[in-house]
């Protein structure tokens, strides 16, 4: 398959990206691949909301971007941040046009308040925001003929100058695995997009689904692309501690913006001997208050109180809370929650220019897998899916200035050779992959999770490398899998992340060394 434009996931990022490539050029050919189905991915899952100034009686743009810069410790990019600010509330915009609806008072957006932010300016809808979005933009992306929708499509590796007789530091595509044929497919692209979301299935707990194994983050490593940023892993500190269907669920920061209280086995409500803001201070700060805490009583969770909440804004601003704690027999808004910090959001990740292109030539990359300069050390709540419209749109306005100039023919793309590794299984089950995907989240969780040592890192490093040395075994003597494919991309980040880890001396943001302590 040869098109204009590839894109490897579908998600905020991917699909606003396709919208407003198709929008302004309808000639332009583009196939969008998602893991799974449609609808599943990271941006379902995000409860809160978008954070957008849009009051602007009581707030303003400088206001968002000193509490931006604030929560990243002051290792944010100032001008990124800036622009992606003022670019907001106009991409809000056209994310409503586009179907998006979110709640309302009377005829105004009704703007919660989330962690570090110094003003109401979270637009939300419920406490469904994610979904409610990927649904609306689903239906959008579905009315243009020149999109081709795959899903059930497991990125494999990207193409580069290694698959062609060009040596141009470009890509051409990608190969990836067609689940529902049962092999593996060469998709060719003058542009390629990854849009495929973090890598938070290394720990042990965490708010995003199973399928956020880092693919793209992989790929890119291996196609040597530049990677920054990737220990900055940011925990959220409030997901409900007994798993659903055995999932982490996670309870949105937004029920402590609207009066939730943490509170210890003792009954202690300890946040506030960590912070003076307690509650509603920077997640990197609560999520550390939670770990104390549990590292020196003997429950594995602490207690979120939310009884000051009244029971008509539990039905109306968090129902999927309300239903789901009820099916676990905690009775909201008397029975308080229990909680545990999860991995949530990465905010480094696979380097990029202000139009999301990374060193590849022709390669670019929106989201979570992404390294923008936006969120510096710790990202501010509910900036991730404003990074996504931003960048979306500055990203597709650049694709289209590069379709413009010479590029290499499409009979060169068709040239490029098919997968020439070994063939796929879907039926295939490796009893070693679980075996090592469990191990690697017990490393991650304990030895480079929210508090990390020296030495720590040193046996985590010793430890990846030999679960490493046993995944390249595996890979190369087997047919590939799914689960072949998601954990030879885990155990590449795992070392990435560790390797960086060692380089860093200072404790900023989501980062923390004890020995720097």
């Amino acid at each position: 398959m040869t098109k204009d434009v590839l894109v490897i996931g579908t998600g905020i990022s991917g699909l606003a990206y396709a919208i407003h490539v198709a929008d302004n050029n309808p000639e332009t050919s583009l196939v969008l691949i998602s893991k799974s189905d449609l609808n599943e991915g990271n941006t379902r899952y995000a409860q809160g909301g978008i954070a957008v100034v849009s009051n602007f009686k009581k707030d303003s743009f400088d206001k968002h971007v000193s509490d931006t810069l604030n929560a990243g410790a002051g290792t944010c990019d100032p001008e990124v941040v800036k622009f992606v600010i003022e670019e907001g509330h106009e991409r809000l915009t056209e994310l409503m046009n586009w179907g998006a609806q979110f709640d309302k008072k009377e005829t105004k957006l009704d703007l919660a308040k989330e962690a570090g932010h110094s003003e109401n300016r979270i637009v939300h809808y419920k406490d469904q925001t994610g979904q409610h979005i990927q649904e609306a933009l689903i239906e959008k992306i579905k009315t243009y003929p020149n999109i081709e929708l795959l899903e059930q499509h497991t990125l494999v590796d990207l193409i580069t100058d290694h698959h062609s007789i060009k040596k141009e530091n470009r890509c051409y595509g990608a190969y990836v695995i067609s689940q529902k044929e049962e092999k593996i497919i060469k998709i060719t692209a003058k542009i390629t997009v990854l849009s495929t979301g973090g890598a938070g299935s290394l720990f042990a707990h965490s708010t995003n689904p199973k399928i956020a194994t880092g693919d793209g983050l992989g790929a890119a490593y291996r196609a040597r692309v530049l990677m920054s940023d990737l220990p900055y892993v940011q925990f959220h500190p409030t997901a409900l501690y007994p798993r659903v269907n055995g999932n982490t669920f996670l309870i949105t920061e937004a029920v402590r913006g609207a009066g939730a209280q943490l509170f210890n086995s003792k009954g202690e409500r300890f946040m506030l001997k960590n912070d003076p803001r307690a509650e509603l201070a920077p997640r990197d700060i609560v999520a550390r208050g939670i770990q104390r805490e549990i590292e020196q009583q003997k429950e594995d969770f602490v207690w979120l109180n939310g009884s000051e909440i009244d029971m008509k804004q539990w039905e109306t601003h968090f129902p999927t809370i309300l239903e789901t704690c009820k099916s676990l027999d905690i009775a909201l808004p008397q029975d308080a929650i229990p909680v545990v910090p999860a991995a949530h959001y990465f905010c480094g990740g696979i380097k990029v220019n202000q139009k999301s292109e990374s060193q590849l030539k022709g390669l670019y990359a929106i989201g979570e897998c992404s390294a923008t300069g936006l969120h510096g050390a710790n990202r501010l709540a509910s900036n991730s899916l404003l990074e996504s419209l931003v960048f979306a749109q500055r990203a597709a306005q650049d694709t289209l200035d590069a379709l413009k100039q010479k590029l290499p023919p499409m009979s060169f793309y068709r040239d490029i050779p098919e997968w020439k590794g070994d063939a796929y299984s879907n039926s295939t089950e490796i009893e070693a992959i679980k075996k090592y995907r469990r191990e690697l989240q017990e490393i991650m969780t304990l030895y480079v999770g929210i508090f990390k040592t020296n030495e720590g890192l040193l046996i985590a490093e010793n430890r990846i490398d030999k679960i490493y040395k046993a995944v390249t075994t595996i890979y190369n003597n087997n047919k590939l899998t799914n689960g072949l494919c998601e954990l030879r991309n885990m155990v590449s980040i795992a070392h990435l992340i560790t390797k960086q880890s060692q380089e860093i001396t200072q404790n900023q943001g989501v980062f923390y060394n004890h020995d720097y302590a």
